[in-house]
């Protein structure tokens, strides 16, 4: 089955986001999550693709229209990973992967072989005992995503969590994340400002407005996983690329003439 007739996990139709000071995030969003996509939601600064993903997490509620899900289990069933890291740093690299499974009611002990899994599959395995002030930026990041993934979610929501990195740690957690998700096959909603880096992920990517936020494009990568440098300088590649990037444009035009 393809991610274009797959069904979906989860379905928002009509959704609104007015804050209480009066600013409207969104308005009248309609947006399927396909089962097994990489689904990027590309666009400008306050466009509200960040209140997109709280709102499927559950951490804020639409002002109107629906999210809906495929299942009682989906909706339970995810991970999420932050522009920043957010790791405790006062303890360590094993504590910090433990502890969704931690509030959860599952003890150090019961979850020492989850947590050893996790930490291997972002290639953090001999860091375990280690403390966040002496990791890199981008080890940071890994055991951000190991967190997320020790809950085996079928749903991945990632908020620009490479943005901060240099552009060699980024392309290089970027080949990690397909082969992640290619080993788990799970679902990811991947939230970017970058053209480049939403196409050589994606399996399709939505392009937003602001003011108020809507999408006003959507974009198939049509091309196969897995991925690497040969696709990077494929014509194809090349294509979606400028395609991309003339929707954002767009974007960011139409909210200049607000």
């Amino acid at each position: 089955m393809t991610n274009a007739i797959a069904p979906p996990i989860v379905r928002l139709r009509g959704v609104g986001k007015t804050f209480a000071n009066g600013t409207i995030a969104l308005e009248g969003l309609d947006l399927d999550v396909r089962s097994g996509e990489f689904l990027s939601l590309l666009g400008p600064s306050g466009c509200g693709k960040s209140t997109v993903l709280r709102m499927i997490a559950g951490l804020a509620s639409p002002s109107a229209g629906s999210i809906d899900w495929s299942d009682a289990q989906s909706r339970s069933d995810l991970g999420y990973v932050f522009q920043d890291s957010t790791l405790m740093p006062w303890t360590s690299v094993f504590n910090n992967v433990w502890l969704p499974l931690r509030l959860s009611g599952l003890s150090k002990a019961d979850a020492a072989t989850r947590i050893e899994e996790a930490l291997s599959l972002v290639g953090l395995s001999g860091f375990a005992k280690s403390y966040p002030r002496e990791l890199s930026g981008g080890m940071k990041m890994r055991v951000s995503i190991a967190r997320a993934l020790v809950l085996r979610p079928r749903l991945l929501l990632m908020d620009e969590p490479f943005a901060a990195l240099d552009e060699i740690t980024r392309f290089k957690l970027n080949n990690d994340l397909l082969r992640l998700k290619a080993e788990l096959g799970t679902t990811v909603i991947f939230v970017t400002h970058s053209v480049y880096e939403s196409v050589y992920l994606s399996s399709r990517i939505a392009v937003f407005a602001s003011r108020p936020g809507r999408i006003i494009d959507t974009i198939d990568i049509d091309a196969p996983y897995p991925r690497n440098e040969d696709f990077r300088h494929s014509a194809l590649y090349a294509e979606r690329s400028r395609a991309a990037s003339t929707a954002l444009m767009s974007a960011i035009a139409a909210e200049d003439h607000l």
